[in-house]
């Protein structure tokens, strides 16, 4: 049930980022989730890297460690790719 979790939190994350970043209409399912999960990840590590809470479980505040991170992962993915946020 964890995993299970884990697929509709990074996918939950990882849409809400793609919407953020203007990338809905280029990103699948898959990706979603997989951007969100590693948001999540990445999103952790950058809140204890300044001293705050990282990805607790499954509650609000998680979810938006994880939709920072899933923005950031995109945005540097955007950076090396030459795909930015669209206007």
């Amino acid at each position: 049930m964890n995993i299970l979790a884990w697929i509709v939190f990074g996918a939950l994350a990882g849409w809400i980022a793609s919407i953020v970043m203007g990338r809905n209409k280029q990103m699948g399912a898959i990706a979603n989730i997989v951007v969100g999960i590693i948001g999540a990840f990445l999103g952790g590590w950058i809140m204890e890297f300044f001293g705050k809470e990282g990805v607790t479980g499954f509650n609000f505040s998680s979810f938006l460690v994880a939709l920072l991170g899933a923005v950031v992962l995109l945005f540097i993915v955007g950076l090396f790719t030459g795909r930015r946020r669209r206007r």
